[in-house]
């Protein structure tokens, strides 16, 4: 794995031919192919990419850790290869070339090659922390439920339709609960 400083200035080369997809979700620009397919140590590896999420929120790998564990346990799903604690501009990078959308998103997913587990998750620090604050919740809770958010697409869910968003919610919600974070979709009074 290249080192995190690198992570934009590889992203064009790392998987433009692959042509792996599920859920339309693009495949991995970070997957490099170094023998390294799975998790080993039974998680994701977790890249801070930018600093200032550590003083957004403390202990910021343990929570991703712990919300993907959670997610990954109740849906067995695979964990991913990677989460990333970017920003919004390599977001913004990220969703226009691969998404063809010009701006940031809060979490971004990306799948492995065809045949392997994993896949990458990746966060926007700016964005994160203003949905936090609009939902006036802390921005732990909602990197937590971002992280599992983006467990769930790798799994396979998707929020395209009424009926998927909800089902959706509901897991994420379930999954939640499991480590103590409020439902992020029932209204805080």
């Amino acid at each position: 794995m290249e080192p995190p400083g690198s992570i934009s200035c590889s992203l064009a080369a790392a998987t433009e031919s692959d042509p792996s997809r599920r859920n339309g979700s693009p495949p991995s620009p970070l997957f490099i192919n170094e023998g390294k397919f799975g998790i080993s140590d039974g998680g994701p590896e977790i890249i801070v990419e930018d600093v200032r999420w550590r003083a957004f929120v403390p202990r910021a790998e343990a929570i991703v850790w712990r919300a993907c564990t959670a997610a990954c346990r109740r849906t067995e799903a695979p964990a991913p290869e990677t989460v990333v604690l970017s920003s919004d501009r390599v977001v913004k990078l990220l969703n226009a070339r691969h998404r063809g959308r010009n701006k940031p998103t809060n979490v971004l997913t990306f799948e492995p090659p065809e045949g392997f587990p994993g896949g990458e998750i990746i966060l926007a620090l700016e964005t994160v922390r203003r949905e936090a604050e609009a939902a006036h919740r802390p921005v732990a809770d909602h990197l937590a439920h971002l992280v599992v958010h983006g467990v769930l697409h790798l799994d396979g869910h998707d929020h395209h339709g009424a009926g998927e968003a909800v089902r959706m919610e509901m897991e994420e919600a379930r999954v939640l609960s499991t480590i103590g974070v409020p439902n992020p979709w029932k209204p805080r009074t």
